[in-house]
């Protein structure tokens, strides 16, 4: 009885250290939200004209989301120029025919944007594939402003507006923004929020957007430059052995030139789905928290053993104490009993409670909080295998190339 005494304190204390953990996110949530950065802020500005846009699409075998993506491109709503430009980048599937399809179903009459269909058959040794058909692009393309984004994304009408709004009232040189993630699968649901909240957790978007001393950092599904900065900043050229290069033209932008960027939640004015396969998004989110760590095998494990406690850890504990609690209980011990049960009980409240409203904030069904738990043991063993392999130095693929990469202390 003694030993079990014992264990429900302990227990106990932990399940409570669980919940003041997640209540203080909670608290940080409601916080951050009332200054949550939103692109729907640019609706409401207004200028008295507007520069002409150029918008970059690198497509590599993207037969069955571009022609979506054009669609929504063609209905932007945009009181300057808009031109159009696909960078069909060693495609061997029917993205240009499904394309043009879309192109005669849409008609093109004279209100519509200038679209070009750019076929790239080649990639230098020393360039990932993705930044070369995005080097490509913007040297043929004409406008003031240059827009980069992904082959599987959506636009809502509005976005491009509300982006350039956004983007001269602050006085950018690059404007990013974080998309509404599809849910069409189980990790998608489950595993892939917990991957977004490690990220985030790296680069707080409330830090991103410190004036006085941003953390730099972008994502690449949705890039707003001026072409002044962006030339400034050497363009793909400068990061096109970068495994994230939208992290590296952040870095760029801010810290060696000096001059501002800023990232917006899309709040439903952009959609993306980022991975089809769970094969595909364990490789693609390796590669993003190997740079976002700066290559530190120590950091990953850092971020992987916090991911776990706070996820897997909390769930794991708070269920152990009901579980002694109910066999104090059974012994008769009814006060033990109550506090294991209540503790325990608090613990898991407290976490999904905190889970579910930032499920709700990014758009995944907040039924799959209940799964938080082993999407937080799968995004840690991600990060551990990262390390691991870091240290081992096994190649990363990424755009078509494989990268051998040093490991980094820093």
């Amino acid at each position: 009885m003694a030993v079990l005494i014992v264990t429900v304190w302990v227990l106990s204390g932990l399940s409570l250290a669980g919940a003041a953990y997640w209540l203080l996110v909670r608290w940080r949530v409601h916080r951050d939200g009332r200054n949550r950065p939103s692109l729907r802020e640019g609706l409401t500005v207004t200028m008295p004209s507007w520069p002409s846009v150029s918008i970059i699409i690198p497509a590599h075998n993207e037969e069955a989301h571009a022609p979506d993506l054009l669609r929504t491109l063609l209905a932007q709503i945009y009181p300057g120029s808009i031109e159009i430009i696909f960078v069909l980048d060693r495609c061997t599937d029917g993205t240009r025919a499904a394309l043009e399809k879309e192109l005669a179903l849409e008609g093109l009459g004279i209100r519509q944007p200038l679209v070009r269909l750019i076929d790239n058959h080649d990639c230098p040794d020393d360039w990932a594939g993705k930044c070369n058909a995005a080097n490509r692009g913007s040297a043929i393309a004409t406008g003031e402003l240059l827009l980069f984004t992904d082959a599987d994304t959506t636009f809502d009408p509005a976005l491009v507006r509300a982006s350039v709004a956004l983007l001269r009232q602050r006085e950018l040189a690059l404007l990013s923004a974080l998309p509404k993630v599809s849910v069409r699968s189980n990790f998608e649901a489950v595993v892939q929020p917990v991957a977004i909240m490690q990220l985030m957790k790296i680069y707080p978007i409330s830090k991103v957007n410190d004036e006085e001393k941003p953390r730099a950092f972008a994502n690449g599904q949705f890039m707003l430059f001026t072409r002044e900065a962006y030339d400034a900043a050497g363009g793909h050229a400068a990061v096109k052995d970068d495994l994230l290069e939208d992290i590296a033209f952040a870095r760029r932008i801010v810290q060696f030139l000096r001059r501002k960027a800023g990232i917006f939640v899309a709040d439903e004015l952009l959609h993306v789905r980022m991975y089809e396969s769970y094969a595909q998004f364990r490789e693609g989110w390796r590669r993003i928290f190997i740079e976002a760590c700066n290559r530190n095998p120590s950091r990953l494990f850092r971020y992987g053993l916090e991911c776990f406690v706070c996820g897997a850890g909390v769930t794991i504990i708070a269920l152990a104490t009901i579980a002694t609690g109910v066999a104090g209980l059974a012994l008769g011990d009814q006060p033990l009993g109550i506090s294991g049960v209540t503790t325990g009980f608090v613990a898991l409240v407290c976490q999904q409670i905190t889970l579910r409203r930032i499920f709700e904030l990014v758009g995944i069904p907040q039924i799959a909080a209940l799964g938080y738990a082993y999407g937080s043991f799968a995004v840690t063993r991600i990060q551990w295998r990262a390390a691991l392999d870091l240290r081992a130095r096994k190649p990363v693929r990424w755009g078509g190339r494989q990268y051998v990469l040093k490991p980094q202390s820093n």
